[in-house]
């Protein structure tokens, strides 16, 4: 099983190394009045990272909620 993990993982780090070297580019991204001059794949890398800690942060607010309703204790 360690050799299939080893290998999906090479095959994920060719995939984002192709896309970083043919999208070497900058693009202007504009937010609130600014401006500024970033390459793709940075900014792809920069939300990919924003949406799995968003992703975790509501993850863990969803088991806190639940562990909380969860420990209540019921009336009858």
């Amino acid at each position: 099983m360690r050799a299939f993990y080893a290998i999906v993982l090479l095959f994920l780090v060719a995939a984002i190394t192709t896309f970083a070297i043919q999208n070497k580019d900058s693009i202007t991204i504009k937010f609130l009045g600014g401006s500024w001059e970033i390459s793709l794949a940075l900014l792809v890398a920069a939300l990919y990272f924003l949406g799995m800690l968003s992703g975790w942060t509501v993850v863990g607010l969803i088991k806190k909620s639940l562990k909380c309703v969860a420990e209540r204790p019921h009336e009858h």
